[in-house]
């Protein structure tokens, strides 16, 4: 089983080498996509031997660069490929137990969550984040026939094969409406697993308009709703589809 761990990256210069180092200890293949980072994160990438390196001359959004990473993995001959943050919100020492669940051979795509076992060091989040997931990944549960918790954590494991069944194309922090619609549609069989919910920066930034917690939450809401006509309309929906979005 080939398995690559694969990190976008934008403008983390504080913590890179950082979060690389630990992830070392327990991956063999890292590839990092460097979204056009400016603050001399792209240097300190380009200077490290030890992983594959996508860099995008300007920033293309958080979505693109995982669709990168999915497309850099199927090329490459993985089996598997794990995403994560590098903004030392997920833990690599948590990379062992997506293995072993990975090792299961019973998923397509096994993901993290911050709320399925809540435990005492866990951080609280920012209100409207909590908020916005807790009403995404309900409306997601309900349309979509799914058990998730979190639809938001970035921290999964991926089997190349299911992935490649997937039409994926929303480049920026709306991504997840577009992945838990068509991985549904696709029968991709889906877990979560817990990870600690952690947030070292409440005040960080979405940038532009997403800052704003409504706008927020009706960007998804349009992009979910885009994607629902795309894949569940009655040319693209089986009869047996696991979502009841369909007419």
């Amino acid at each position: 089983m080939r398995l690559l761990v694969a990190i976008p990256v934008f403008n983390e210069i504080k913590c890179v080498h950082r979060v690389l180092d630990q992830v070392r200890r327990y991956a063999t293949d890292i590839l990092v996509v460097d979204d056009g980072s400016s603050d001399g994160t792209a240097e300190a990438l380009a200077a490290r031997k030890d992983i594959h390196l996508i860099r995008h001359p300007q920033n293309r959004g958080y979505g693109q660069s995982l669709i990168d990473a999915f497309a850099y993995a199927d090329a490459a001959g993985y089996d598997w490929v794990i995403t994560m943050d590098c903004d030392e919100q997920h833990e690599p020492e948590r990379i062992p137990d997506f293995v072993r669940e990975i090792r299961s051979d019973r998923w397509d795509l096994i993901s993290g969550s911050r709320y399925l076992a809540p435990g005492s060091n866990d951080d609280l989040p920012p209100g409207d984040r909590r908020t916005i997931n807790a009403t995404i990944t309900g409306l997601l549960n309900d349309l979509l026939n799914l058990s998730l918790t979190d639809a938001f954590c970035g921290f999964k494991a991926h089997r190349v094969s299911a992935m490649r069944r997937l039409s994926l194309d929303e480049p920026g922090y709306a991504f997840p409406m577009q992945l838990w619609p068509q991985a549904a549609m696709a029968g991709l069989r889906i877990t979560e697993i817990p990870v600690r919910l952690i947030y070292n920066d409440p005040t960080r930034h979405f940038g532009g308009a997403l800052d704003d917690a409504s706008y927020r939450l009706k960007h998804y809401l349009d992009v979910l709703t885009r994607e629902l006509e795309r894949c569940c309309g009655p040319a693209h929906c089986p009869a047996d589809a696991a979502c009841c979005c369909c007419p």
